[in-house]
């Protein structure tokens, strides 16, 4: 294994980088206070665009369909093109079994200089956990900010309005994935690594048809939480699945690597009802699992998960906070525990561990040392098993004090906005792996 045990130099953050993230900062406060009044759209999570022709292109990244959308940080006068120019797109992605499947997503192309060197890139933004319901779908948000939908009542909000507008602000183009299943037609497979990660490596060939860039276009993947997984998955099977892409580098932050310790770390927590999203999606995918889990599980166990397939994150804070799943099984154990008595369970939560494959480009991973929804060190244990297979690693502590335990938004969303946007936060280790800034060989561990 190739790790160096200590903690890493502080860098100054470009001062470019600050600039575009105050910027964003003050412009997304800015359009909250003018539509502090406004109701938010009313997004249809039947709308048209989201159902796909009966046929299409089947080629991985192929663009099936597009619409021009506003965005929602947009400055009032500049006819909605600042930091971007938005559209709502469907490409071709692929499930887990090789079949073409459509998935939607956000592009936003740039309408400002490249701040960094080079050729102007494109990032790749994987969201962070949203929900199972069609109207999560990150672009439904994208307009208003938050995306209200009323049968039945639900609210989801653009959680990666700071990331896609700030890496808009600093000229790179932007897109977001809404993942398998968000909007479109099936299951939202909630953290199947394969499903997610086709779906954002598909997104960088969507993003490089629209652009007019072509696959040498220098890309970044990140992603936090959900996202850090899905950013991890994909930047291991880049080279695999699709190995014409230039992938510069990527941030994975609080990766659930290891999806049974994750899955046992919330049960209980604020957002312990994700558990049901992740269940919903392998029972999708994997029908053997239908039967032992109905043995053990209540019918009112039953009635969750149907109702949880149906709802965003912000759903199961205000209708099911801090859900125990050992209230909706026989034995009064938890669903994990439930799991490892199911042997055909095993194999399917095996192949989901990430670290088992060598990314070809470098990552930084980052975790809270407290954080109380993706445990830390089933992250730090990611960056390990990739040095030890000589990726190009490195990982990155936040030891922010424990702040209410088991509440989730101090504890795991804290991290993400130091990790992220500090001064020697992912954004500028993105930013000097888009400028072919040197990095040492090896892994920095710390």
């Amino acid at each position: 294994m190739h790790t160096t045990p200590t903690r890493l130099r502080r860098s100054h953050t470009p001062h470019a980088v600050r600039v575009a993230v105050l910027t964003v900062v003050s412009c997304i406060a800015a359009a909250v206070a003018l539509t502090a009044g406004a109701h938010p759209a009313h997004a249809a999570p039947g709308d048209d665009f989201y159902t796909p022709p009966a046929e299409f292109a089947s080629a991985p990244g192929s663009i099936i369909r597009t619409e021009p959308m506003p965005l929602f940080a947009s400055v009032p006068g500049t006819d909605g093109t600042w930091p971007g120019a938005g559209q709502r797109v469907m490409y071709t992605s692929r499930l887990q079994d090789g079949s073409p499947t459509a998935v939607t997503g956000t592009f936003i192309d740039a309408t400002r200089p490249w701040n960094g060197s080079g050729t102007r890139p494109t990032v790749i933004i994987a969201p962070g956990t949203v929900g199972q319901g069609d109207q999560c779908a990150p672009s439904h948000a994208f307009s208003t900010g938050l995306n209200v939908t009323t049968a039945p009542f639900s609210l989801s909000a653009n959680q990666e309005a700071l990331s896609a507008n700030v890496w808009s602000a600093m000229g790179a183009r932007v897109f977001v994935t809404d993942y398998i299943g968000l909007g479109t037609p099936g299951v939202h497979t909630y953290v199947n690594r394969l499903e997610e990660a086709h779906a954002v490596l598909d997104a960088a060939r969507a993003a490089n048809a629209l652009g007019g860039s072509g696959p040498t276009t220098p890309l970044a993947l990140w992603g936090y939480s959900q996202g850090g997984g899905a950013a991890a998955a994909a930047a291991e099977l880049q080279s695999s699945f699709a190995p014409e892409l230039n992938v510069k580098g990527t941030w994975a932050g609080g990766p659930p690597a290891d999806l049974l310790t994750v899955l046992g770390q919330i049960d209980g927590n604020l957002i312990g009802g994700a558990i049901g999203f992740a269940i919903n999606g392998f029972v999708a995918r994997h029908p053997e699992l239908q039967k032992p889990l109905h043995e053990r599980i209540t019918p009112e166990g039953q009635a969750m998960l149907n109702t949880l397939s149906t709802e965003c994150i912000g759903d199961v804070i205000a209708n099911q906070p801090f859900l125990r799943t050992s209230t909706y099984t026989n034995d009064h154990k938890s669903l994990l525990d439930n799991l490892r008595d199911i042997p055909e369970a095993a194999p399917v939560f095996d192949a989901q561990r990430l670290g088992t494959l060598t990314p070809s480009s470098p990552v930084l991973v980052t975790s809270g040392r407290n954080d109380d929804t993706v445990p830390y060190e089933q992250a730090r244990q990611l960056a390990t098993d990739w040095c030890d297979r000589g990726a190009q690693v490195t990982f990155r502590t936040n030891d922010l004090p424990p702040i209410a335990p088991g509440t989730t938004i101090p504890n795991h969303f804290g991290p993400e906005l130091i990790d992220g946007y500090d001064t020697n936060g992912a954004m500028s280790y993105i930013v000097d792996r888009l400028n072919d800034t040197p990095i040492a060989e090896g892994c920095r561990v710390n």
